[in-house]
């Protein structure tokens, strides 16, 4: 086989690529409203925005004091409309078109939601998407519960959370690997 073809046959093995993300939001038990995300890649790579479109004043007490305190200057680069948000998170996830990507978070039923909303409903997602998102606590629980790492200080910001389920996820398999099996 030619050199030349190797290459673009090797490109274009689809390819599985994890992504820890986290998403702050307001609900009040029918809304979920994104105020911002944090999505890490295994390669290395980070993507952090924050909704231009969210109603602060809808926020209930935790959020108010956890979430909106840590949000970048309104004048920052990061905020985005959800379009942009939708279009940025589209490029970021899914690089090239063999890439298909493998969603995690902790404790992530509302995070997938507030991610598929973007797209407008579950239906609405690129086709290049999974429809779930695996669950990084069962994960740890089904591995024996071993240490995590510290949660940050500067917890509840969305792209820290997303680098502590990266580490939450290293530590997991480091345990994993370690413990002889039975």
């Amino acid at each position: 086989m030619k050199p030349g073809r190797r290459t673009e046959l090797l490109r274009r093995r689809p390819i599985s690529l994890r992504y820890f993300y986290d998403c702050e939001f307001i609900e009040d038990g029918v809304t979920i409203d994104l105020v911002s995300i944090g999505v890490v890649c295994e390669d290395g790579r980070e993507y952090y925005a924050v909704s231009t479109e969210f109603d602060p004043d809808r926020a209930g007490p935790w959020v108010r004091r956890h979430v909106l305190p840590q949000l970048p200057s309104p004048s920052a680069r990061v905020w985005r409309s959800r379009a942009q948000i939708r279009d940025d998170l589209y490029k970021f996830l899914v690089p090239r078109s063999s890439v298909v990507p493998e969603l995690w978070a902790w404790v992530g039923a509302y995070d997938h939601v507030a991610l598929c909303q973007l797209w407008g409903s579950m239906v609405d997602l690129p086709t290049s998407f999974p429809r779930y998102t695996n669950e990084l606590r069962q994960h740890w629980e089904a591995h024996g519960r071993p240490e995590l790492p510290p949660v940050p200080a500067d917890a509840h910001d969305a792209l820290a959370d997303a680098r502590h389920n990266l580490a939450k996820f290293e530590a997991i398999e480091a345990s994993r690997r370690s413990t002889p099996r039975l």
